[in-house]
């Protein structure tokens, strides 16, 4: 097997150890949660913000120190790190705890976002091989899918508890496939500012918008990134089957980072995002309009194929825009992400819990997500120009 994809499996095992079940474990668990520990919808937007809080700071970190020396051994800490606290949350009921261990588990989460994605890109891109970065981002969607599979098992088996510890053992499992496969290539040569600041465009002239939209959609994917399996629980359809739509959105996000991999390629990733972003607000927005169980399996389907390509094509867009700082930059967007994705549940649950229903929540999110769509507008315009003017530079 070539090293690329072996790279590329350590990255997909490595996203599903810290985002699918270190961060998004979260989501399947919260009703059973709730039921067991009789918390508020409220406290449990709060849990679900401590940890999107520590994913800001840990973006924050990423950005202001050189996390582009020793990402191989900062990666692994970070995973060690992730699996312990996923543990640690079956091992006490002490909400305190819980808040500071999902906290921890968030800077965890983002330095493994950033390590892997700067890794594993740089590498493809010097071979190669970016029709590969798909793959990897596809890692979260499996992670999610074999999760939804394992928590009813593991809840009515164990409770709640007993389905975070289990969890971390999965995790803890695969977490040898990461430290096998994902390494720095030391006889790669550095990339030098020098050579591509001349042929990139000014950082002022993208990146605010690209900011702007990326933190719009950490805003609104995530309300339903967190709630949905609890908005499916509330239902007559659902109740007591309420992971079979989060099933569903891990089965749509396999394929779906090589399908929008695909189309950044051919299309543009600023093009790509735009779309993107129209259809994951129209699955936001479907279960407020219907509780139908056809409504609910739509927008999981549409939310699963879309959450992870946002990711997909904001990463490998600013990774060709600044090749020479690939760990920065992306910590530096991921900020803005993290900013919405923290504030978002928490003004989700606040609205909830005074209209009675996740309605509103899940318009606003909509909302939200449809006007970063707004902002990649001027983005496809400059992708546009940059394409023409590279296709006379090669006449």
């Amino acid at each position: 097997m070539n090293k690329p994809l072996l790279l590329v499996i350590g990255g997909v095992f490595s996203l599903f150890i810290a985002m699918s079940i270190g961060r998004f474990a979260y989501t399947p668990i919260l009703p059973f949660m709730q039921e067991e520990k009789e918390f508020s919808t409220i406290f449990a937007g709060y849990l679900a913000s401590s940890n999107y809080a520590g994913y800001l700071v840990g973006a924050i970190i990423g950005s202001l120190f050189p996390i582009q020396q020793n990402r191989s051994l900062l990666l692994r800490i970070s995973i060690a790190v992730s699996i312990g606290l996923t543990i640690a949350m079956g091992l006490t009921d002490h909400t305190a705890l819980w808040v500071v261990f999902r906290f921890v588990s968030g800077v965890a989460s983002a330095f493994v976002f950033v390590l892997t994605s700067s890794i594993v890109l740089d590498q493809l891109a010097a071979k190669g091989k970016m029709g590969l970065v798909g793959v990897m981002y596809g890692g979260v969607g499996l992670g999610i899918f074999v999760s939804s599979l394992l928590v009813p098992f593991l809840v009515t088996t164990y409770g709640s508890d007993g389905t975070w510890i289990g969890l971390g053992i999965l995790a803890l499992i695969v977490s040898t496939i990461v430290f096998l496969f994902v390494n720095e290539d030391r006889s790669l040569p550095a990339i030098s500012q020098k050579t591509t600041k001349k042929k990139k465009p000014s950082v002022k002239k993208w990146l605010p918008w690209l900011l702007i939209a990326y933190g719009l959609e950490g805003l609104g994917y995530i309300v339903t990134g967190t709630f949905i399996v609890a908005i499916a629980e509330q239902t007559p359809i659902f109740h007591g089957n309420g992971t079979s739509v989060w099933l569903l959105v891990g089965l749509a996000a396999i394929p779906s980072c090589v399908v929008w991999a695909y189309y950044g390629n051919r299309f543009g990733w600023m093009t790509s995002f735009f779309v993107l972003l129209l259809i994951q607000s129209i699955g936001i927005a479907l279960p407020a309009f219907s509780s139908s169980i056809v409504s609910f399996y739509i927008s999981a389907l549409l939310f699963g194929a879309t959450f992870m390509g946002v990711t997909t094509l904001v990463a490998a867009y600013a990774r060709g825009k600044l090749p020479h700082a690939s760990a920065r930059i992306l910590a530096i967007l991921t900020i803005t992400y993290a900013l919405g994705q923290m504030v978002g549940p928490s003004i989700a649950g606040i609205v909830t819990d005074a209209s009675g229903d996740y309605h509103l929540a899940l318009y606003g999110a909509a909302i939200a997500v449809f006007l970063g769509a707004l902002f990649v507008i001027p983005l496809m315009a400059q992708e546009r120009e940059e394409k023409s003017a590279a296709s006379e530079s090669n006449v």
